[in-house]
């Protein structure tokens, strides 16, 4: 029987057990399918692995100075900056507009191979789990379920990332199987519904909120969630799909009717209880559909590490050096009205000061507050908190953007949307808000959700792909925070002296990848 080979997978497949609540790793060497796929644990390993380099690894781990890959497409926005950004030259390119295939290479062609590994191991469960022996039909079913979802995840963000990617749904028997041509983006996207469509409809997945029993899984939501991301995302540039919208808004919906999420609400006390902090602390809550897990013990989170500027250095702290990686910058603040907004207040969503052994240090920036730990700063220099990927606020808004767009301002969409927007504006009754927002066309109700997602997802790094669907940027002005208004992208200034251009709006197509594969072609542009 022909081997199939990994691209970039010399390091060997990953094995995965259960460690409790965790899945914990254990490397094995290069081996054929044909030794290693003889036993339903064979399979199970091989899936387990997918829930570790699936996404966080290849996507939002963050070490060293570059920070998380989906970092990068923030600061193309120009809304956010690195404290170390002098040290790894990846967030000064994205600021400058200046990527390009060969100094874009170590960090787009390691994004571009984790992501084709993942999918080539996707693929070889898809290729083999039927023919294993001692699998209850039912868990087949949820093992392709599973591979279905990340292969999807990693073509969706390919996708985005680079426009037309070369479309591998079979284990290659050669690497030269791996060098084809690129397919459209058209055909990517189908893959991708028809993988979470099967995963959705075809599972027995549990229907409950990230991490309520199911030891970190994918659950209906955490599937719907994505296919709802990935018909908002089709329906906007460049796809402009047919009836997008409508399919967005459907399985929204379906999340939201389900009754399984609910938002956290605030506590007695706004300043320590409020819904920011509790997401700060708590691991699990209604609100959580899909999160990156992390251990202090077993698999720590960096994102601690990067929330206390090098500048600031109280005593106490136990890392070695902290930075602040994903500094929000003047104009992103502005997004926000800090007379109504609880989310722009000192230590909800970020802070600017910090206090140690009495002593309050200022930072005169801000950081990210919900990924603070006190534990880790200053006690163990090790993060255990889980990264939030997807909230049901982000669900609502969806829900709100898509039934807009597809049906006009309903009062469907206008309770979605203030349902999100009157837990931040918390001293403002929510039937105020609810009148404002009956009062909007189309075109303004669908910019102030784009406002709203600019304002609540500020950490959930999607602003870069919602520039690329809608071709609108934001402005503020200091004189009037909280006023955003929407320019065209092309030919907007990205706040750090440079204009976005057609090309700006897809990453190249890696240098490595062009020299191994004559069949590629590159992005327009470069």
């Amino acid at each position: 029987m022909k081997k199939y080979f990994f691209i970039a997978f010399a390091l060997g497949l990953i094995f995965l057990v259960s460690c409790e609540d965790f899945l914990t790793e254990s490397p094995q060497t290069e081996i054929s399918v044909n030794q290693f796929f003889d036993s339903p644990d064979d399979a199970r390993s091989v899936v387990n692995a997918l829930y570790r380099d699936g996404a966080g690894a290849n996507s939002y781990n963050s070490g060293g100075f570059r920070g998380s890959n989906v970092m990068i497409g923030s600061f193309m926005t120009g809304f956010f900056d690195n404290e170390a950004k002098g040290e790894r030259i990846e967030g000064q390119l994205a600021q400058a507009l200046q990527q390009d295939p060969v100094n874009f290479n170590q960090f787009a062609g390691g994004w571009w191979n984790d992501m084709y590994r993942v999918i080539n191991r996707a693929n070889l469960v898809l290729s083999q789990v039927e023919k294993i022996d001692g699998i209850a039909q039912t868990e087949k079913q949820n093992l392709i379920g599973e591979a279905r979802y990340f292969r999807a995840l990693n073509y969706f963000t390919l996708v985005r990332l680079f426009g037309d990617v070369p479309l591998i749904v079979e284990p290659f028997e050669d690497l030269s199987d791996a060098f084809v041509e690129r397919s459209s983006s058209s055909e990517v996207y189908n893959t991708i519904v028809d993988d979470l469509t099967f995963a959705l409809n075809n599972t027995t997945f549990p229907d409950v909120p990230y991490g309520s029993g199911n030891n970190g899984r994918i659950t209906k939501g955490t599937v719907a969630a994505l296919l709802a991301k990935v018909h908002l995302q089709r329906a906007g540039f460049p796809q402009q799909q047919n009836d997008g919208y409508t399919a967005a808004a459907n399985v929204a919906t379906q999340v939201i009717q389900s009754g399984t999420y609910s938002l956290i609400e605030h506590g007695v006390d706004v300043d320590e209880q409020s819904a920011y902090n509790i997401m700060r602390t708590t691991q699990q809550t209604p609100e959580y559909i899909w999160s990156i897990e992390y251990d202090g013990d077993i698999s720590t989170s960096q994102y601690p590490r990067i929330t206390v500027p090098g500048v600031v250095r109280p005593t106490g702290i136990k890392y070695s050096r902290t930075l602040n990686m994903y500094r929000p910058i003047d104009q992103y603040i502005n997004i926000y009205d800090p007379e109504l907004d609880l989310r722009i207040q000192n230590k909800q969503l970020f802070f600017n000061s910090i206090e140690a052994d009495g002593e309050v240090f200022e930072y005169g920036e801000y950081a990210p507050y919900v990924w603070f730990e006190e534990q880790a700063i200053f006690e163990t220099a090790r993060g255990s908190m889980n990264l939030n990927i997807t909230r049901y606020s982000e669900i609502l808004l969806i829900a709100a953007e898509a039934i807009a767009r597809s049906e006009g301002v309903t009062a469907e969409a206008v309770g979605y949307l203030a349902d999100v927007r009157n837990r931040a504006y918390w001293t403002t009754d929510r039937s105020d808000i609810v009148a404002e927002l009956n009062s909007l066309s189309t075109e303004q109700f669908v910019e102030e959700v784009l406002k709203e997602r600019y304002r609540e997802l500020a950490l959930d790094f999607v602003a870069w792909y919602d520039i690329q669907r809608t071709r609108k940027y934001p402005t503020t002005s200091p004189d009037n925070p909280g006023e955003v208004t929407f320019v065209n992208v092309i030919g907007a200034n990205n706040n750090w002296g440079q204009t976005f251009s057609e090309k700006d709006l897809l990453y190249p197509i890696p240098d490595d990848e062009m020299q191994r594969n004559e069949n590629l072609t590159q992005n327009p542009g470069y």
